[in-house]
């Protein structure tokens, strides 16, 4: 698959431009069909890190040649990811290389403690050029729900990390089933909960122990409507846990919800409970709209890219690997001659895409 992964994306960035396979990874559609004509499973949750790791293997064989970096991956590899911006960064003297770290960290951040679709993050890739444009690809599973999300981020479309920061999100099918735990959807980067967003940082002004009590009332019974021993939170929102990160985010003052979020330690259980506080005690409702959108385009189907080379699962086809390598010697001879001035095999290739698009 990175045989493959490779030539393409040079090929990419040798007629379009780095920014160009930047905005095609992020159109989930346009990866999803990447996914299928490298041989995974057209409708296999799978596709989201085995795409990414045949870039990053790529990128670990063609280098800088590439066009574009790679860097994160799946499970532990992840975290890597700002090591390996860094290294990239000194390496090219790329400027905004704090930049970068920043963003792959507050992306990763939004998707696992702003946004709590009850998809928990287990994968994190981040594609980047020298000219300091990226994005992210990153996906959660939902082991009750049986399915994944991947989550899309594109650097030109980011206006603001903390509202309606996505690309695309792309819902996808896993064969994983289990228990649902109850958990209520919580949108904090959706457009109309700004105003949940600021009283949230209002609250982390006010006196620690005045907030503490405020989260203990809510979180503890007995009340008026409910026996003794009742939670208003669910049993996996810790109060003593929430008391310790609400003090160190009290002592660095955050200017924003950005800064709130990026404040070591704040994850879900406490972005949570400043949402419900904030909405009762400053009337600014928290959003619940889900973020999730639709992947097709056009009426086309990214199933059909499997028949570029068929499916490891035997669907449509088993993989046809006489075609694939012939297909990746292809595609690797005509980017090595392009990149020399030889470019009698690409034009072929373009007017090929040409006359498929009048047919």
């Amino acid at each position: 698959m990175w045989r493959l992964a490779g030539p393409v994306t040079m090929a990419i960035v040798d007629e379009y431009g780095p920014g160009e396979m930047l905005r095609r990874l992020s159109d989930p559609w346009w990866f999803q069909a990447f996914g299928c004509a490298m041989g995974m499973d057209w409708h296999s949750s799978g596709i989201t890190t085995v795409t990414c790791g045949a870039l990053k293997e790529a990128y670990r064989h063609f280098g800088d040649e590439m066009g574009i970096h790679v860097a994160g991956g799946k499970g532990g590899t992840s975290r890597q990811t700002p090591a390996e911006i860094e290294d990239v960064a000194g390496r090219l003297g790329i400027a905004t290389g704090e930049k970068l770290v920043w963003s792959s960290r507050m992306s990763a951040k939004v998707d696992s403690a702003a946004v709590q679709d009850g998809y928990e993050l287990y994968h994190h890739s981040f594609f980047f050029s020298a000219d300091g444009q990226w994005c992210v690809v990153q996906q959660g599973m939902n082991v009750q729900a049986g399915y994944a999300r991947r989550y899309h981020w594109l650097a030109e479309s980011v206006s603001d990390f903390v509202c309606e920061p996505h690309h695309a999100v792309a819902q996808l099918a896993s064969r994983r089933r289990g228990p649902d735990d109850g958990r209520m959807l919580l949108n904090m980067v959706a457009g109309e909960a700004e105003a949940n967003r600021r009283a949230s940082v209002e609250l982390v002004a006010w006196n620690p122990d005045r907030l503490l009590g405020e989260i203990e009332r809510m979180t503890t019974g007995p009340t008026l409507f409910a026996p003794a021993g009742h939670r208003a939170l669910p049993p996996w929102v810790n109060p003593r846990r929430i008391g310790v990160v609400v003090r160190q985010a009290h002592e660095r003052n955050p200017r924003d919800f950005v800064s709130l979020l990026g404040t070591e330690g704040v994850g879900a259980a406490a972005v949570r409970s400043l949402s419900l506080l904030a909405e009762l005690i400053y009337n600014a409702p928290a959003a619940h709209r889900d973020v999730t959108g639709l992947v097709d385009a056009d009426g086309r189907r990214w199933a059909d890219y499997s028949y570029v080379h068929g499916g490891k699962d035997g669907t449509p086809h088993p993989v046809d690997r006489q075609t694939y390598d012939r297909n990746i010697e292809l595609l690797t001879e005509a980017v090595r001659k392009a990149r020399v001035g030889e470019t009698h095999k690409r034009d072929a290739l373009r007017r090929l895409a040409a006359a498929a698009r009048r047919t």
